[in-house]
């Protein structure tokens, strides 16, 4: 948690390695993430961490679930089963009838659990959302907190959420203080 401007997207870019610390190392699992070169980082990525961004990012041109299948075109899967994992995930999501419709066709809440779900196609052990709820109305962003819990609990996916909103950080396990850039013992 933290104020505009504090680091906490900063953080988010080192743990994820889309960006690259000016001094120490990263270790995830025991490995020097810091020491990878870009292809390995890339597999690293694709293989432990799914990424939810404030902005969603998703595609316009794609429907929704092309938007969700398209981090699965690197481990050349079968079409069939790239849309059937896409499939499933977004109605996981709630979003079972909005498959085919294209982003500027969703609502912000629909937008951001395309968002999750592409970020959880590849069965990460990471999530970095980086203000997830920031542009949701308040019901929306209670769902998908209660999702992000559920996903917790049910697939044992661990969550790192970014925040300025503290209504959000009450729902987390664990919470910690993002100022001028020094992360501040947890409250929680």
């Amino acid at each position: 948690m933290g104020r505009s401007g504090s680091g906490k997207t900063t953080l988010l870019h080192l743990i994820s390695a889309l960006e690259a610390p000016t001094s120490g190392s990263l270790f995830f699992e025991g490995e020097e993430i810091s020491a990878l070169n870009e292809d390995r980082l890339a597999l690293w990525r694709r293989q432990h961490i799914g990424l939810v961004f404030q902005a969603f990012h998703l595609i316009p041109t794609l429907s929704a679930v092309e938007n969700v299948a398209f981090p699965l075109y690197p481990m050349k899967l079968p079409p069939e089963e790239r849309r059937e994992r896409a499939r499933a995930r977004l109605e996981q999501l709630g979003l079972g009838h909005r498959l085919e419709h294209r982003p500027s066709r969703l609502s912000g809440g629909e937008q951001q659990r395309v968002a999750i779900a592409r970020a959880l196609i590849n069965r990460p052990t990471l999530i970095l959302a980086d203000e997830p709820t920031g542009n949701l109305d308040k019901k929306n962003g209670e769902e998908i907190l209660a999702l992000f819990n559920k996903l917790n609990e049910e697939e044992g996916v661990a969550m790192i959420v970014v925040t300025h909103d503290s209504e959000v950080a009450a729902v987390a396990k664990q919470s910690f203080t993002m100022v001028d850039g020094m992360l501040e013992e947890g409250s929680k």
